[in-house]
C-alpha cells in the first residue's frame, strides 16, 4: 500500500512534464507559423504556398507559361489582400479583368495604388509598398541592382502585347498628308526638333506641337528607346500630367501630336490615329480599315489593328509585364498567381477584349 502512495505523486509529475512538452511543442508550432506569415510588405496573408510545390514562387518562367484554360486551373492561388499598380497603360486592363478575377477568386482581393507609371511602381515594389506591380517596359539596369542590394531580385513575367498609337488634331489628317502617315525617322524628327511645321511632311503650313506625359512612365521610355534612339526630346514638348489631359489637349490644339497606348488613342472620337511606317513605302495604320472620321464617331468607331501588331507590320509594338520580387515572401506567390491567371485562355481571352495581343 505504502508503494502505491508513493507511485501517485510520480505519476502527477510524468503527466505534467508530459503534458508541457506537448503544450511547449503547440506554441513552438504555432509561434513559427505566425512568424512565417508575418512577412515584411503590404500584403495581408490567410494562405501560402508550398515552396516546394511545382506552383510556388520559384518555378521557372516556362512552367508560369503553362497557366491552364480558365481561372480555375491555376493552383496556389494565395488568399488575401494583395496591392499592386505601376503603368496607366494597365487601366483597360484592370478594368475587363479584375471583376472576373474578383467573382472566380473572391478570397484573392487585388488593391490598387495609384501610381504615375512603369518606372513608379517599379520603384514602390522594391521599396516593398506594392506585392507586384504592372509594366509596359522591361527592367533596367538600375533597377535590378537596387533589387540586389536589398538582398532580392526581379522577375519580368511578360503577359501580353501592346502597340504605342501616335495621335493627331483632327484638323491636320482632313487638310491632307502627301503620305498616308509618318516614317519613324519623321516622328523622331518631330519629337527632337528637326522637323517643327507639318508642311515638312506634307501637311498644312502649320507649327507642329508635340506633347508627351513625364519621364518616369514606361510608354515614354519605350518612345525615347524604340524612335528616338535615347535622344532627349526638344525644349518645344509639352508635358502633360496624364493621357486624358494630352488626349484633351491634343483636340483642342491645331498642329497638336502625341503618342499613348493604342487602346486609349485609337477608338477616340477628337483625335486621329496616324499611320506608321519604317519607310515611305510600308505604312501601317493601327486601326482596321475602312478608317472611321471624327465626324461619323461615335456611332462608329475605329477598332485596334490587332493582327497588325501581332504580326509586327505595325512597327511599334512591345510586351506588357507583371514584375515580382523574387525574396519567397507571400507577395512573390501572389505576383506569380496574377501572372499566371492573365497567361491562362481566360485571361488571354480577357487582355484581347481590352485592346491587347495575347501572347499564345
Amino acid at each position: 500500500m505504502s508503494q502505491s502512495k508513493n507511485e501517485i505523486p510520480a505519476l502527477v509529475v510524468a503527466l505534467g512534464v508530459t503534458a508541457a512538452l506537448i503544450g511547449g511543442g503547440i506554441w513552438w508550432l504555432m509561434n513559427s507559423d505566425l512568424l512565417s506569415k508575418g512577412a515584411k510588405g503590404p500584403s495581408n496573408v490567410t494562405a501560402t504556398a508550398d515552396p516546394n510545390s511545382p506552383d510556388s514562387p520559384n518555378q521557372s518562367a516556362a512552367a508560369i507559361a503553362s497557366a491552364g484554360n480558365t481561372f480555375s486551373d491555376v493552383a496556389e492561388v494565395p488568399s488575401g489582400r494583395f496591392t499592386y499598380g505601376g503603368s496607366t497603360t494597365w487601366a483597360s486592363i484592370r478594368g475587363a479583368v479584375d471583376p472576373a478575377l474578383e467573382s472566380a477568386l473572391p478570397n484573392f482581393k487585388l488593391i490598387y495604388q495609384d501610381a504615375t507609371g512603369s518606372g513608379d511602381g517599379i520603384q514602390k515594389l522594391i521599396a516593398g509598398d506594392l506585392d507586384f506591380a504592372q509594366s509596359s517596359r522591361p527592367l533596367n539596369p538600375d533597377e535590378k541592382q537596387q533589387a540586389e542590394q536589398q538582398g532580392f531580385s526581379l522577375q519580368e513575367i511578360p503577359v501580353a502585347t501592346e502597340a504605342i498609337a501616335i495621335a493627331t488634331h483632327p484638323d491636320i489628317t482632313l487638310s491632307g498628308l502627301a503620305h498616308p502617315g509618318l516614317t519613324l525617322t519623321q516622328l523622331k524628327d518631330i519629337y527632337t526638333g528637326k522637323i517643327t511645321n507639318w508642311s515638312q511632311v506634307g501637311g498644312p503650313n502649320l507649327a507642329i506641337v508635340p506633347a508627351s506625359r513625364g519621364e518616369t512612365g514606361g510608354t515614354v521610355q519605350f518612345f525615347q528607346e524604340a524612335v528616338m534612339a535615347n535622344q532627349p526630346f526638344a525644349n518645344n514638348v509639352q508635358r502633360l500630367a496624364s493621357t486624358t489631359e494630352a488626349l484633351r489637349f491634343v483636340s483642342t490644339t491645331p498642329g497638336a501630336i502625341y503618342f499613348a497606348s493604342a487602346p486609349e488613342v485609337v477608338g477616340q472620337c477628337t483625335v486621329v490615329p496616324v499611320a506608321l511606317g519604317t519607310s515611305e513605302q510600308n505604312f501601317t495604320a493601327p486601326y482596321q480599315q475602312p478608317y472611321v472620321a471624327p465626324q461619323d464617331c461615335p456611332v462608329r468607331r475605329n477598332q485596334l489593328n490587332l493582327s497588325a501588331f501581332q504580326t509586327k507590320a505595325y512597327p511599334l509594338t512591345r510586351p506588357l509585364y507583371v514584375i515580382v520580387r523574387q525574396d519567397n515572401q507571400p507577395a512573390q506567390q501572389a505576383g506569380i498567381a496574377y501572372a499566371k491567371l492573365l497567361k491562362t485562355q481566360q485571361g488571354q481571352g480577357l487582355l484581347q477584349q481590352a485592346g491587347f495581343v495575347p501572347l499564345q
